[in-house]
């Protein structure tokens, strides 16, 4: 990186990072730290610049009439060669070519010319050259389960033991009633045998079991897939609970799930250069740096893993029982990234403004995609105009501009729409489009505006406060020309005002207040009832003040404040933040816990309480820590002037998938996932850390990311809004590039 421009991003950042945090530590602490973090940002910075690799997922076509079952894969050539249960099929330039076969196979090897060779349960066919071929002799109730070319030598695995073929048939003893289920050389031409009795080594053509001299006990003598890597110097290997590497030099490793094995037994092993892919029956394993899993639709048309060929240093095909799957490690910035899902968005998630998640018809089908009104449509939107408005002040591009006014427009009128001044609806549809009714336990009403125009739907939440109280000044500092600046004024004055001039509450058509709109002393400080929520609603209620006074310049904000901090306790009340009854964490009101600190430290520099709001923002964060959600990590770190996991917060953004459906994704069945002897706040069971998306719940904002099983079938597709939020925001403080 040119060094002019680290030090002006050095500077940038220091003085953003100072904006929010001045005195609450000494001089020279303060200096230290804040070097510290500078280092550790530059570092991220930095990283954050070079082009990372996406895993992109894309199914691979196979002709309607072969069917979908693939067996097996090779590279023969400039072929790819996909033996079926019915025939072999090779693939070049994008298309298949192959006849059916009225024989049923079970497995494939290739020999030294490239020729496939198939084994039906107890057969065995050869190419054309080979014909004359004589049948192994097996029994009825024995079959083949894998073959190898050793040499001029064909080995062939059965159920119990191993034929071997050199123009004549000739059984190996030593394995007799044992079931062969891998086999693999070496470079230096040894040959390794995976059984149910061992794993057999054939060196000077003596016959060894390494169970008896090398193995450890607990593989229990029982193997299923074998290969060569590292050039063949090296074997990896699989047992019921582990994979291994007996290596050349000495340097041997294993992997149980309690060091990062995901699950197996492993059934197919296929080395790269700089990784090893793995088969199971539930999911593929990659290992590279680190573990990475592979399950369910998001990744694969079944589960089970047939057979896995590493097409070239970016790209595997993966065969199943339903079809083949594509996976490309695709060199890409973040910026593309972003631009991918802003065009999704787009696409499939604006309804009238407002976004959200769309509905697909068909689960998994994106182009029945079609968008509904949603209970919370106020909220979400509110984050998607955030992260357009931090877009816009990074890179001045117009159509970020553009969406962002569209997005501020729809929250305006989410108020006006209501003819209750400063109440805004949590969603609005046309009164030509078709309404769905709320599913939530709590009775929401559509009603038709006095123009009827419009439905609306009420009992809003302090989710909708919260969300349009943040990010109209981000919008107002950030886009919004004189005009615009002027209706933010008054729609934050409005909504304000309705607050406070209804005793602390959120009041409805009827004159009551709604289930959720409710910031009155008496209920926070003295109601069983809401005792959860004092610390929440006490820091939404002084945010939502400060960020009034602000805008407005009208005393009766602060005199409120001030009312609520001196008289109610407000100011400590925010120290309960994130405070539950022990060990139990609602990850739905994190949005509603993180947003108000924002406006709330912005707005505060010089009062005195200012230091408890910074120990409940390091309460809070420390209290989602764990959860390795980088959107909370930018917002702490932003706010704190402290290194807080950017890192990780790097690596998740990364790692955020490009395929949006929310498919089912399952985990309670892993090795490397130990199981949370508490059950989550919602009753299900979950994992002392969390999944990382591409293998968990593709929606973030609100769900608990150590769930073990998420997503409902590819159902719906999630916006994206999550990824761009925290992407934009951390671009706007230079955390990353």
């Amino acid at each position: 990186m040119n060094k002019k421009k680290v030090k002006q991003q050095m500077q940038c950042q220091s003085l953003q990072l100072n904006f929010f945090y001045r005195s609450e530590m000494f001089p020279l602490k303060f200096l230290f730290s804040a070097l510290i973090a500078l280092l550790t940002i530059s570092y991220v910075v930095a990283q954050s610049k070079l082009v990372y690799t996406q895993d992109i997922k894309t199914d691979v076509p196979l002709p309607g009439a072969i069917g979908k079952n693939v067996l097996k894969l090779f590279l023969s050539q400039r072929d790819v060669v996909a033996v079926m249960a019915n025939g072999v099929f090779r693939y070049r330039d994008g298309s298949w070519s192959g006849q059916e076969q009225d024989k049923v196979w079970g497995t494939a090897a290739l020999d030294g010319q490239g020729n496939v060779w198939l084994a039906g349960a107890r057969s065995v066919q050869p190419p054309q050259e080979h014909k004359g071929i004589v049948q192994p002799p097996m029994a009825e109730t024995d079959t083949i389960h894998c073959m190898l070319w050793d040499n001029k030598k064909l080995l062939v695995g059965t159920s119990t033991g191993m034929l071997i073929w050199d123009g004549s048939w000739k059984p190996f003893q030593d394995m007799n009633g044992a079931r062969v289920n891998g086999m693999a050389k070496d470079a230096g031409g040894r040959l390794y045998i995976a059984t149910t009795k061992g794993l057999w080594r054939r060196e000077s053509e003596q016959w060894v079991n390494l169970d008896n001299t090398l193995m450890a006990r607990g593989n229990q003598e029982r193997y299923y897939a074998l290969a060569a890597a590292n050039s063949g110097k090296d074997l990896i290997y699989s047992s019921p609970w582990s994979v291994g590497s007996i290596a050349a030099d000495g340097n041997h490793w294993v992997a149980t799930g309690a060091n990062g094995l995901p699950y197996g037994p492993v059934t197919v092993i296929r080395p790269g250069k700089n990784d090893i892919w793995m088969g199971t029956n539930k999911g593929a394993i990659k290992k590279d740096d680190s573990w990475h899993y592979y399950q369910g639709k998001r990744w694969l048309p079944d589960d089970r893993i047939n057979d896995i060929l590493i097409v070239d240093s970016l790209r595997v095909w993966i065969a199943t029982p339903k079809g083949i799957v594509q996976i490309k490690k695709q060199p890409m910035t973040l910026q593309q990234k972003a631009d991918t899902i802003e065009k999704v968005i787009a696409l499939r998630h604006n309804r009238r403004g407002l976004i959200n998640q769309s509905i697909l018809k068909v689960p998994g089908d994106v182009k029945t995609s079609y968008v509904q009104n949603e209970d919370n449509d106020g909220l979400w939107t509110s984050c998607y105009l955030a992260a357009e408005c931090f877009r816009y002040r990074v890179t001045k591009d117009t159509a970020a501009k553009a969406n962002a006014i569209r997005t501020f427009e729809a929250l305006e009128q989410l108020e006006t729409v209501t003819g209750i001044s400063g109440y805004p609806a949590r969603s609005y549809a046309a009164s030509t489009d078709p309404i769905t009714q709320s599913r939530s336990p709590h009775p929401k009403v559509w009603h038709l505006s006095a123009d009827g125009k419009w439905y609306w739907l009420d009992d809003t939440s302090s989710d909708e406060i919260t969300g349009h109280l943040f990010v109209l000044p981000l919008f107002f500092d950030m886009v919004a020309n004189p005009e615009q600046k002027e209706r933010v004024r008054r729609l934050i004055g409005r909504i304000a005002s309705h607050v406070i001039d209804n005793n602390y509450h959120l009041i409805d058509f009827d004159g009551k207040p709604t289930r959720w709109g409710i910031w009155h002393p008496d209920s926070l400080n003295r109601s069983p009832n809401w005792m959860y929520e004092r610390g929440l609603n006490s820091l939404q209620i002084l945010s939502f003040l400060k960020t009034a006074s602000h805008f407005t310049g009208d005393p009766k904000f602060e005199a409120h404040y001030q009312y609520l901090v001196t008289k109610h306790g407000y100011a400590q009340n925010t120290l309960e933040a994130k405070k539950y009854g022990p060990f139990e964490t609602s990850h739905s009101d994190d949005i509603l816990n993180f947003f108000p600190y924002y406006n709330l430290l912005r707005y505060t520099r010089n009062d005195p309480n200012r230091y408890i709001y910074v120990k409940s923002l390091v309460r809070s964060w420390n209290a989602v820590r764990s959860d390795r959600m980088p959107v909370w990590n930018v917002f702490a770190s932003a706010l704190l002037n402290r290194d807080c996991d950017l890192a990780i917060a790097l690596e998740e953004i990364q790692q955020y998938p490009i395929d949006l459906v929310n498919w089912t994704m399952e985990n309670s069945h892993r090795w490397d996932l130990p199981k949370d002897p508490l059950l989550s706040r919602s009753g299900m069971v979950q994992s002392i850390r969390p999944i990382p998306t591409p293998e968990s719940n593709i929606s973030r904002w609100n769900t608990n990311p150590k769930h073990y099983d998420a997503g409902n079938g590819g159902k719906t597709e999630d916006s994206g809004s999550y990824f761009l939020f925290a992407y934009w925001m951390g671009r706007h403080y230079g955390f990353w590039e």
